[in-house]
C-alpha cells in the first residue's frame, strides 16, 4: 500500500540525512557554554574593537611624554668676506629650540588618553556580552526547531497511522472513501509541516553557525533542550536588575568617553595660552685669527591676538554635551527596556506554566481516550482527527512560549547585564 512505503520512505530519508551530519561533524555535541564561549572569541564585532586597541595604546603612549612637542636642532653655515689678509671667514652655529606649553594641555591630555582607552576596553566587555547574549539566543532558537521537528515528526507518524487505519476499514467496508480522504489529507499536511519544520531548523542553524563563525556543515549537533521555568516567581526582582545597569560595560564606556570629552576641552582650552620657544645656539664668529664663541640663548612666545582657538573649543565643548546626553539617554531607556522585558518575561512564565498545567496534560488524555473510543466504534474520525490536533497544537504552543520565554530571558539578562543564566537540560 502507499502510506507504509511513504512512511518508511521518510524514515530511511531522515536516518540518512543524521547518519550523514555524524559522520561529516564527528565531534561531541555543542553545549550552550561553548557556544558563548566561541561566539565571544570569534564575534566579527569583538574582533573589530579589540583591533582598535593598538591606536589607543598608541595614543596613550603619546600622550605620556614629557613633551607634546619634539625639539627642533638646527645647524647653520655662513661664509664672510672680510678685510683681512685672507679676506674670508667660515662661520658655523648650531642650535636647539624646544616649544613648551603653558596651558597644562599635557596632563589633559594623558587624562583624554586614559579616559578613550578604558572606555574601549569597556567596548570590548559590552561586545563580548552582546556576543554570548546573541549565541545563547541563536542557541535557544535552534533546540526550539529541534524540537518542532520531533513534534511534526509526530504528528506525520500519527496522522499516516490513522490514514493506514481507515485504509483498511474502508477496504473492509467500515468506512467511507471521504473518511479515507480526509485522512489521507491530513496525513499530506503533516507532511508538509514537517518538511516546513526541518527548512526552519536548516535556517536556525545557519543563523547560529554565522554567529560563532563556523562553516554550516562544521556545526556540531547541539546537546540541550529548552528548560521550562520552575516557581511561581522569577529568578530576580526588578530593583536588583535596575540597579546593575549603571554597571553595565556599556554605560562604563559611555562614561569613559564623556571624561575623555572633557579632559580634550580642557586641552584645547589650554591652547588659548601660547607656547613658549625656548632656544640654545652655539657657534664660532668673526676671522680666523679673531674667532669668537658665541652662544645664543632666545625665548618666542606668539601674541594671541586675532587667533584665540575658539573653534577648538566650541566642537569639543560641543562633544562634551553629546556625549553626557548619549549617558543619560542610555541609561534612561536601558532601565525603560529592562522594565518592559520583565513585565514581559512575568507574563510569559505565567503562560508556559498555564500550558503545562491546563492545557498539555489534558490533551493528552484525550488523546488516548479518543483512540480508545474509536476502535469501540464511539465517534468518528472527524472526532479523533479534532483530538489529535488539539494534542500537537498544545504541544506546539507550549514549544513557542518556551522559545519566546527564553529569548526574552536573554535579552533581558543582556539589557540588565545580569550573568546569562546559560541553563538547558
Amino acid at each position: 500500500m502507499r502510506f507504509p512505503s511513504l512512511a518508511l520512505a521518510c524514515v530511511l530519508a531522515a536516518s540518512a540525512t543524521f547518519a550523514s551530519a555524524q559522520s561529516a561533524q564527528g565531534t561531541a555535541p555543542l553545549t550552550l557554554a561553548e557556544a558563548m564561549r566561541l561566539a565571544e572569541t570569534a564575534h566579527p564585532a569583538v574582533r573589530s574593537r579589540e583591533a582598535q586597541l593598538a591606536a589607543a595604546e598608541g595614543v596613550r603612549r603619546e600622550a605620556a611624554a614629557p613633551l607634546f612637542n619634539n625639539p627642533a636642532l638646527n645647524a647653520e653655515s655662513t661664509r664672510r668676506r672680510t678685510a683681512t689678509l685672507d679676506g674670508r671667514a667660515n662661520e658655523r652655529s648650531v642650535g636647539i629650540t624646544q616649544p613648551i606649553e603653558t596651558g597644562g594641555q599635557q596632563s589633559r591630555r594623558r587624562e583624554a588618553a586614559a579616559a578613550a582607552l578604558d572606555a574601549l576596553r569597556a567596548e570590548i566587555d559590552d561586545a563580548r556580552r552582546q556576543a554570548r547574549a546573541e549565541a545563547a539566543l541563536r542557541f535557544h532558537a535552534v533546540l526550539a526547531a529541534q524540537r518542532r521537528v520531533q513534534i511534526e515528526q509526530h504528528s506525520l507518524e500519527l496522522f499516516e497511522r490513522t490514514a493506514q487505519a481507515v485504509e483498511k476499514r474502508r477496504a473492509a467496508g467500515e468506512d467511507t472513501r471521504l473518511d479515507a480522504n480526509v485522512a489521507l489529507i491530513e496525513a499530506e499536511r503533516a507532511r508538509n509541516a514537517l518538511a516546513t519544520a526541518r527548512e526552519r531548523l536548516l535556517d536556525a542553524r545557519g543563523e547560529l553557525s554565522t554567529t560563532l563563525q563556523l562553516a554550516p556543515q562544521a556545526l556540531p549537533e547541539l546537546s540541550g533542550d529548552l528548560v521550562a521555568p520552575a516557581g511561581d516567581k522569577l529568578p530576580y526582582e526588578l530593583e536588583p536588575l535596575l540597579a546593575a545597569v549603571r554597571d553595565l560595560p556599556k554605560q562604563r564606556a559611555l562614561a569613559a568617553r564623556q571624561d575623555a570629552a572633557r579632559a580634550r576641552v580642557g586641552v584645547e582650552r589650554g591652547s588659548r595660552y601660547p607656547d613658549v620657544t625656548v632656544g640654545v645656539n652655539v657657534g664660532r664668529e668673526g676671522p680666523g685669527d679673531a674667532r669668537e664663541r658665541v652662544t645664543t640663548l632666545s625665548v618666542s612666545v606668539p601674541l594671541p591676538l586675532f587667533k584665540r582657538n575658539d573653534a577648538a573649543i566650541g566642537l569639543a565643548l560641543s562633544e562634551a554635551d553629546q556625549a553626557e546626553i548619549e549617558r543619560s539617554v542610555a541609561l534612561r531607556d536601558t532601565q525603560a527596556q529592562v522594565r518592559r522585558l520583565w513585565s514581559r518575561l512575568d507574563s510569559q512564565r505565567e503562560r508556559v506554566q498555564r500550558l503545562q498545567r491546563a492545557m498539555l496534560a489534558p490533551a493528552a488524555q484525550s488523546q488516548d481516550l479518543a483512540a480508545k473510543s474509536r476502535q469501540a466504534g464511539q465517534i468518528g474520525l472527524l472526532d479523533q482527527l479534532l483530538v489529535n490536533r488539539q494534542t500537537l497544537d498544545a504541544e506546539r504552543e507550549l514549544n513557542d512560549a518556551l522559545a519566546e520565554y527564553h529569548a526574552t530571558r536573554i535579552e533581558l539578562e543582556q539589557a540588565a547585564g545580569w550573568p546569562l543564566e546559560g541553563t538547558t537540560k
